[in-house]
């Protein structure tokens, strides 16, 4: 796929290489294939000034790039593309799927509140929304299309209201898995973070590398650091450290031992380090915290 280039050299278009006017009641579908297939599968990057844009692709291959994000996907997946962002596509001969363009005046006007708030929230960002082949939700979005395209390609679609309604329950239905997905990512955000939370229980004193951490939680370090951010507004390292000082100060607390064991039952090879992390964290050398807590009982 063609680099991003500078938005001032981004060609705008109504549909991909024709004119940039978009007709206020512009809908719109068309087969993946029927216009990839002129620009041998490669649809350069581009924007919709005022138009919204949803590509379903059913089955095969898609390297996508939204503003500057690149995603590389199997269908199905619902790619959704609000006004104004940078989009462009690359997809292989197998790929099969539907383009469906509009203005959302053609959509929304006269219909009941729902449609429009479904349209806000879905084209809030561009995203891909991916589904589970043949789900349940996969195979009611995929029927939606199918039938809209027939739709749209009847002889009498000019004087229709079919494809306008079959455009309004894909925008409700997708809105609605988009929301959906959303809170199972919060919920399973949550849920591998309390793992993460047992693992540095178990595991802080071995001093593992937060690569380690998320290796037995199935994730990136970096998807592991903002999922800790966002329930704490720490680091995974920070939230480890901190497990390591509190359990630090507990032992300088209740166990008479040397400095030096207290620091290799820790898991420092060198004490002297220990007394330089110890003293970061809480602005007192070992020794001195011991004393501080003595005399203040």
């Amino acid at each position: 796929m063609a680099k991003t280039r500078r938005k001032a050299a981004i060609p705008s278009f109504a549909l991909y290489g024709e004119t940039p006017a978009a007709p206020v009641d512009l809908l719109h579908v068309e087969a993946i294939q029927s216009r990839s297939r002129l620009y041998q599968w490669e649809i350069d990057v581009h924007t919709h000034r005022s138009l919204h844009q949803i590509l379903w692709v059913d089955s095969g291959p898609a390297n996508i790039a939204l503003d500057e994000e690149r995603v590389r996907c199997e269908g199905p997946v619902a790619v959704i593309v609000p006004p104004g962002v940078v989009h462009g596509f690359s997809f292989s001969r197998d790929t099969d799927g539907q383009v469906f363009t509009f203005a959302p005046h053609a959509m929304i006007e006269g219909d009941v509140p729902a449609t429009g708030q479904a349209l806000h929230d879905l084209f809030g960002r561009a995203r891909v929304l991916r589904f589970e082949p043949g789900s349940a939700a996969m195979r009611r979005i995929a029927g939606l299309f199918a039938d809209l395209a027939d739709e749209f390609a009847s002889p009498d679609a000019g004087g229709s209201p079919v494809p306008l309604w079959l455009g309004r329950a894909i925008i409700w239905r997708l809105a609605q898995q988009s929301d959906r997905q959303s809170r199972n990512a919060a919920r399973g955000g949550r849920d591998q973070f309390t793992r993460f939370l047992l693992l540095v229980e178990n595991h802080h004193r071995e001093h593992w590398p937060i690569a380690r951490y998320a290796d037995r939680l199935g994730l990136s370090p970096e998807r592991l650091n903002r999922l800790a951010k966002a329930e704490t507004g720490q680091s995974a390292l920070e939230i480890v450290h901190a497990r390591l000082t509190r359990e630090a100060c507990r032992r300088l607390t209740y166990i008479a031992a040397p400095i030096s064991n207290l620091a290799f039952e820790l898991g420092f090879d060198d004490p002297a380090y220990f007394c330089r992390f110890f003293k970061r964290r809480t602005g007192h050398n070992p020794r001195d915290y011991r004393r501080m807590v003595s005399e203040g009982a």
